[in-house]
């Protein structure tokens, strides 16, 4: 019993290192500064170091920050664990990167909701909030750079970005600024699996969650789940990346670098400061729109078919979760399979 929930944490580590791979290196990618297959072996590396530097608070957020840590039993954790890895394979078959922290807060409301214990604190007051206003901020910071810096200098020639494109150093900045949004990824994505999982091999042990062996359970559980992020960049990173960095707009190394900062820099604030599980993928998607706009126009970013797809995706996916969650809550209480 006890192998199922990890199976379900490592299937569902797989999908987010699919969906997790757009944001890191669809700028590289797009600027045609990386091989599409030297990406997953980068990408894991540096999700496993972000992991266990800096992603602490977000563990302690998803394993009881919305529901109360005492109630992940073996089953109840197997059942959110395969209800967000569901969600984001799904995505993940349509060549969308899903915000895989969206869809786990989802999962974890559903149970919350059938046993009436949510806790609203963190999620209505920093965590809900979180999700709107990054994006956002995201977006902003990329337009104003893009539009009144970038797109000036380029504009009136005052440097040859060409040249500057064909500088071995700025390609080696832009690839370094990927592993720096795959190490952001490590500090708050991988928690969505091994959050989860630490609670559950407390409560089995009988460890309190401010006990001293709890931060070695969870060290324990990154160290099982953080390499899993590698395996899936291998077998789904290729269809997600395409999608973000080729088909939305062009890059040069220039803009590749600045988005892949601003987003990683935002969710390693988010990350570090006050642990909130957040989404990446949908910062990063908002630089590249920006980006777009300053070179295209409005009209024909907006136009574009994976825009509109992957916005749709990232409102159904998360409620698939909610909904897979709520279902198999019901369903294992009903069979009495709950206190297990």
């Amino acid at each position: 019993m006890l192998l199922l929930p990890f199976l379900c944490a490592m299937f569902l580590a797989v999908n987010m290192g699919g969906s997790g791979t757009a944001p890191s290196f669809s700028a590289s990618y797009g600027a045609d500064l990386i091989r599409k297959d030297k990406i997953p072996g980068l990408f894991g590396i540096a999700v496993f170091f972000g992991a266990l530097l800096a992603g602490k608070k977000v563990s302690l957020t998803i394993g009881k920050g919305i529901l109360p840590g005492e109630v992940m039993g073996i089953t109840l954790t197997a059942i959110i664990l395969l209800s967000v890895a569901l969600s984001l394979l799904m995505a993940n078959l349509m060549k969308i990167p899903q915000s895989t922290s969206q869809s786990t807060i989802f999962a974890l409301i559903g149970p919350a909701v059938y046993f009436d214990i949510l806790k609203t604190d963190k999620l209505v007051f920093e965590i809900i909030p979180a999700w709107f206003i990054l994006p956002v901020i995201s977006f902003v910071i990329t337009y104003v750079i893009g539009k009144f810096i970038y797109g000036p200098l380029k504009r009136n020639s005052l440097i040859n970005f060409n040249q500057i494109a064909l500088h071995p150093g700025l390609k080696f900045l832009v690839i370094l600024a990927s592993l720096y949004v795959a190490f952001a990824i490590g500090s708050n994505n991988v928690a969505n699996a091994a959050g989860p999982i630490a609670s559950m091999i407390s409560n089995e042990l009988h460890v309190a969650p401010n006990d001293a062996n709890f931060l070695l359970i969870m060290l324990i559980s990154t160290l099982i789940i953080a390499p899993c992020f590698g395996i899936g960049s291998s077998i789904f990173g290729h269809r997600v990346v395409e999608t973000t960095g080729k088909e939305i707009v062009g890059f040069g190394p220039l803009g590749a670098t600045l988005v892949s900062c601003i987003t990683a820099t935002l969710l390693l604030l988010a990350s570090v400061t006050r642990g909130i599980p957040t989404s990446l993928v949908q910062m990063n998607t908002a630089a590249i729109i920006a980006l777009g706009i300053t070179k295209t126009g409005w009209k024909n970013t907006i136009r574009q078919t994976s825009v509109k797809k992957m916005l749709t995706i990232w409102i159904i996916a998360p409620l698939i979760a909610l909904i897979i969650s709520f279902v198999l809550t019901i369903l294992a209480d009903k069979f009495g399979l709950l206190n297990r």
